[in-house]
């Protein structure tokens, strides 16, 4: 099957330099991007995110967001009249 669509300038760029530095053509890697998006599960509960950042730890002795909440001020009251 033969399909034509037309890319946006910016995307066709991104597309032609992501399969010159993969050394692969770029019909290669659309099509290898339709294979990928056609073959991961489409439910809901499944993740979006990519194996790389659900494997990152963090910086170990980095300050928990916790940590800075007691600095925070208090919300002032509305003056409503």
């Amino acid at each position: 099957m033969q399909i034509t669509i037309e890319l946006p300038p910016d995307l066709e760029q991104d597309l032609i330099h992501q399969a010159a530095q993969s050394n692969i053509p770029l019909q290669t890697l659309v099509l290898q991007a339709l294979r990928q998006l056609a073959q991961s599960p489409s439910d809901s509960d499944s993740s979006q995110w990519s194996d790389i950042i659900l494997s990152h730890e963090g910086i170990p002795d980095f300050p928990s967001f916790e940590s800075y909440r007691e600095d925070l001020l208090s919300p002032s009251e509305p003056n409503l009249f």
